[in-house]
């Protein structure tokens, strides 16, 4: 079993945020085409965080929180 991922989803980024899944969806296509990556290519955690100025581990743990809580 993984213990982490590491690409974050826009649900993960909804309870980051507390903002809505629209918004969340936009944030993530704006990371995404701010970092320059290609279509096929994901948002990893650690772009995520660093892009909003957060830290890596926080982010990270806010994303398993929800994986652990939804199984």
């Amino acid at each position: 079993m993984n213990r982490y991922r590491l690409f974050i989803y826009p649900k993960d980024v909804t309870i980051i945020t507390g903002k809505g899944l629209r918004h969340a969806q936009k944030l993530l296509r704006d990371i995404h085409a701010a970092l320059g990556k290609k279509e096929h290519q994901q948002v990893s955690i650690e772009d995520f965080a660093h892009y909003q100025g957060l830290d890596v581990e926080a982010v990270r743990e806010a994303c398993m929180g929800r994986t652990t809580k939804d199984r």
